[in-house]
Formats: structure tokens, sequence, C-alpha cells
């Protein structure tokens, strides 16, 4: 049997509402980057047959253009649709122990809430994506993600 590579494939979509508003910070460099978690529900029938409801909390991360948009339209309770990829990250706390935390490192945002007829910024796109993202792809990852 000929050896099989299975692919490196790293990519998560979810939706949900925003936890609290957006936190933005420019790294030392000057890199937008923002940070947010949103609440995703889903609905399930227990043994009983009696509707139930699960909420994931997950953390958000986005670079860049993509931060920006994010600082400048998303508040606590907007509804987003993130495609992204899972990254772990460590960091010390207050006490110095190691936490260590998975996040979606986002590649695009789509913001899913309604905007007011007459509002300023109607044309502008509700979907917004990080440039940078596929730079660091290699170009087999790269062809299993995009359509050529």
């Amino acid at each position: 049997m000929a050896d099989f590579k299975m692919p490196e494939l790293n990519s998560v979509v979810i939706a949900g509402n925003l936890t609290k508003d957006p936190v933005f910070r420019q790294t030392t460099n000057g890199t937008p980057v923002v940070n947010f978690s949103i609440a995703s529900n889903r609905r399930f029938r227990d043994k009983n047959d009696e509707w139930k409801e699960d909420v994931c909390y997950v953390g958000i991360v986005a670079w860049n253009r993509l931060a920006e948009s994010c600082r400048d339209k998303l508040r606590k309770g907007n509804a987003v649709l993130v495609d992204g990829e899972l990254q772990s990250r460590t960091f010390k706390t207050e006490d110095g122990s190691n936490r260590t935390v998975v996040e979606i490192k986002a590649r695009r945002i789509q913001f899913l809430n309604k905007r007011i007829s007459g509002a300023e910024d109607k044309d502008e796109p509700s979907t917004f994506t990080d440039d940078n993202f596929d730079s660091l792809l290699s170009p087999e990852d790269s062809s299993l993600i995009h359509d050529k």
C-alpha cells in the first residue's frame, strides 16, 4: 500500500453572539489585534424528549484590518459567523502559573446583524477577511482551502 500523507487541516466555522465588546490592542510594532468571545448555542432533545440548550463559549482573535473592522463594527450581543483555525497559546498568570487557552484565529468574519436602512456604511460588505492569513499557508494547504 502506498504511503498516505494526512493533509494538515485546521479549519473551524462557528456562529454565535458576542458575550462582551471586543478588546482592541496594538502589538509593540503597531499590529492591530482584537479579542472577543462568542456564545454558540446548540439545541437538542434529551432522553425524555424535552428540548434542552447547551452553550459553548469560544474565544476569537483577529489581526490587522480584520481586527480594525471588528473594533469598529462589533458590540456585545452582535451575531457573527467566524471562519478560521484553532490555535493554542500559553501565558503566565499573575500568580506565576502557566495557563493555556485554545481559541480561533479568525480568517473571515461575517457580521450577521442586519443594518438599519439609511445608516451610513450600508454599502460596506458584511464579511471581512484577514488579508495576511493566506501568506502563512503552504501551496498544498492553500489548494485545499481555495478553489483553483
